[in-house]
């Protein structure tokens, strides 16, 4: 049972647990003592801004409330009742205001700015300083990202201590001393990390400002809506600036069990996607000759009723994992209720057998023990789970890894391995009340085979036990479960190939899909970009993007989330379009997302429904899953270490910032990998190369130029190397300097 404290604040008595902040016991007395450096995310106080002094009786001086715990019998004054700790938080804020600049009405802070309200709170009403204020050049660049004004940084010290203890990319670093102390990179390198943007948000005042957002709008004049990130399968909970009808910027809504607090740079700046100078507001027509031409709504419908029939049957439908529940759900009302489509090209998707060790993302966090098992990294899949798992080991959690990163051979072999009767971490795994599995790819099959271990593990009854699978697509398992629910028939492969549908931006980016798409006697695309169909497509109609659309996704943990429109996109919805278009084939489908998630969700989630802040279903006991596809295959085996030029082990990846949405946002341009080629310490060394040289990676005849970059944590015998730079490379290759 936990110990209760009693304690007296401003002649409130309270009882809290033994343990608890100062500023948490007066919040549980309804009394505010106000702060800037504290913030419990960022791990223990440091007390730098002093702004939460408070008089405790029996202490001679005024005490940083943010540092101190409660005791029994304490008695707490603040400012209110306090003239003492009154004085004290006044001249905090006059020492902080004697070099700020009162530029609050072009400040990109201001209204929401909580050193205004401090100020106007327990602040002087005037000031007593008469010499200049001290200026610098402004605005200093971070990153792309991000722009420091100095003078108006107060040194909380917030952003040095998430890059150093939060993010752990120690990249941003407090310089020189005093009233010399500035926020800055190391040299002239940018702040090029994965969360970076972070920090704008974190920044108590103006001094660390997006520079997507900067001037774009004042707090008077925007909307706020609650909506999910779409971009990757965490689904962290967003909450969407917008002005005049368009997307200003993308905050944190912190869901404390999916991502507390945090966003990726990825889901936070993608936005300037929408205004692309290729995005297509209009369907498009293949012509006799080489080209498209635009052409309306109706005879778009037309055209795709025209390649439809004339199928007769023949149509594969390729997915990209990125549309909506009710979307997938609406595609398989015509394509296959109406059409009979016989076969689907489904994106990456997790298992159901999952859902027998359901645990919020923030279990990871209080694990004992975390195993990660895949050949990708974290960070680039599930970029929120990187940070779970980084807090995790400050907790004093153990987390194992198993793909490129260890000398442990394959991932699925690592796998088998674990479930061992005799496998020493596999006894210790089922020991435990506390561990996790982590499948991080690639291969189909991961999220069956990672329920299984985790079965054969006796995961099932522990409640703080889990595993999770991460797949590459946002919402692959939403978009399988709603292709399934569309229709009860088998699908088979037909040959040849009448029509294939391209649904989605990932889809017309795969090659594998342009492959089918070489083989098909026809193809209709919906894509937002003409750059990704243009060429091979019969039919291009327009797509939305995620912020666009409302629906539902289901992210990692099965948990349903409501997806809010934030703008009105500048096409029409897919639904309306696929809703007149199902009813030329007599079948009836609403063109409205709540409608036809009532209808999926009476079939498949036993009568669920989205929310905001959505709560995670119960676990569901175990069920075996259908064998899965062998996966192992798709891994060779480690090429020998002491083969001194031999070939290597090709891991290929697909880096956090790729993809069409990237790819179209300039400032995010910097975070790419670019052209490059990762190898292990040990195989740069035997081949005599160094950091930044250029080396030819050779296989089967085929070569590729890349520029080295020397990664530790890699196994030696591995090279990873990005997707769009691997296309022709096969699955050993040889690396040498040109």
């Amino acid at each position: 049972m936990t110990e209760l404290l009693k304690v007296t604040v401003d002649g409130r008595e309270v009882e809290v647990p033994r343990g608890t902040g100062l500023v948490e016991t007066a919040d549980a007395a309804g009394i505010e003592i106000p702060v800037f450096c504290y913030e419990p995310r960022l791990g223990p106080p440091v007390g730098a801004c002093r702004m939460c002094l408070v008089e405790i009786e029996g202490l001679p001086k005024l005490q940083a409330a943010c540092t101190l715990t409660a005791q029994d019998g304490m008695v707490i004054k603040t400012a209110a009742t306090s003239a003492k700790a009154a004085e004290g938080q006044n001249a905090t804020l006059e020492f902080i205001l004697v070099n700020h600049p009162l530029d609050c009405p072009v400040c990109d802070k201001g209204g929401e700015c909580p050193l205004q309200d401090l100020t106007f709170r327990y602040g002087p009403g005037a000031t007593r300083m008469t010499f200049p204020k001290v200026t610098f050049d402004k605005p200093i660049p971070i990153s792309p990202l991000i722009a420091l004004d100095r003078e108006r940084c107060i040194l909380c010290y917030r952003c040095t201590r998430f890059s150093q203890d939060v993010a752990e990319d120690g990249q941003l670093v407090a310089r020189n001393r005093g009233n010399h102390s500035m926020i800055t990179t190391f040299g002239e390198d940018p702040y090029r990390a994965p969360f970076s943007g972070n920090v704008v948000e974190l920044c108590p005042v103006g001094a660390l400002t997006s520079t997507q957002y900067r001037f774009e709008a004042r707090p008077w004049e925007i909307q706020q809506i609650p909506t999910v990130c779409g971009l990757c399968p965490v689904g962290c909970n967003t909450s969407v600036t917008t002005r005049d009808g368009k997307a200003k910027r993308v905050l944190s809504r912190n869901h404390p069990e999916i991502d507390g607090g945090w966003l990726c740079d990825k889901g936070r700046y993608t936005l300037p996607h929408l205004a692309a100078t290729d995005r297509i507001r209009e369907p498009l027509r293949r012509l006799q000759r080489v080209g498209l031409e635009p052409i309306s709504w109706d005879d778009a419908l037309d055209e795709a009723e025209k390649l439809l029939r004339g199928a007769e049957g023949r149509i594969v439908t390729a997915l990209s994992g990125s549309e909506t529940i009710e979307q997938a759900y609406a595609l398989g009302r015509l394509l296959r209720g109406g059409l009979g489509a016989h076969s689907a090209v489904l994106p990456e998707s997790t298992s159901s057998a999952l859902d027998a060790f359901r645990l919020p993302l923030s279990g990871i966090a209080a694990a004992e023990i975390v195993v990660v098992v895949g050949d990708d990294e974290v960070v680039d899949r599930a970029p929120i789970v990187d940070l779970w798992l980084r807090k995790a080991q400050r907790n004093g959690t153990e987390v194992i890894s198993y793909g490129p990163s260890s000398e442990a051979g394959s991932a699925m072999a690592a796998l088998h391995d674990l479930t061992e009767p005799d496998s020493a971490l596999g006894k210790r795994l089922r020991a435990s009340d506390r561990a996790i599995l982590i499948w991080c790819g690639p291969g189909g099959g991961g999220g069956a085979r990672v329920a299984e271990a985790a079965h054969s593990l006796s995961f099932d009854d522990k409640p703080g036990c889990g595993a999770f699978h991460l797949p590459a697509t946002p919402n692959g398992r939403g978009v399988a479960i709603a292709w399934a629910a569309a229709a009860d028939e088998d699908e088979t492969d037909p040959e040849p190939i009448g029509l294939l549908v391209v649904v989605g931006d990932d889809a017309a980016a795969s090659p594998s899909v342009r492959a089918l798409a070489e083989r098909a006697e026809a193809v209709i695309a919906v894509t937002m970009f003409q750059g990704l169909a243009g060429g091979w497509a019969d039919l291009v109609l327009p797509a939305t993007a995620a912020l666009e659309r409302d629906g539902t996704l289901l992210n990692i943990e099965g948990r349903l989330q409501r997806l809010r429109r934030a703008v009105v996109p500048p096409v029409p919805d897919e639904l309306a379009w696929i809703a007149k278009l199902a009813g030329r084939f007599d079948v009836d489908l609403s063109p409205h997302s709540s409608v036809l998630f009532e209808e999926i969700s009476a079939r498949c989630f036993d009568g669920a429904t989205a929310a905001d802040h959505a709560t995670l279903p119960a676990r569901t006991p175990y069920e075996a899953p259908a064998p899965a596809q062998a996966v192992a295959t798709a891994v060779p085996p480690r090429p020998a270490e002491d083969h001194f030029l031999g070939q290597l082990r090709l891991v290929r990846y697909r880096p956090l910032f790729s993809g069409p949405q990237v790819e179209r946002v300039a400032e995010l341009q910097f975070q790419r990998p670019g052209a490059e080629l990762e190898l292990a310490t040990a195989d740069a060394e035997k081949r005599q190369i160094a950091a930044g040289d250029t080396v030819l990676v050779r296989s089967n005849g085929t070569s590729v130029e890349l520029r080295a970059r020397i990664n530790r944590k890699l196994a030696a015998g591995v090279v990873r190397v990005p997707d769009e730079h691997a296309a022709d490379l096969h699955p050993t290759v040889e690396v040498v300097k040109p």
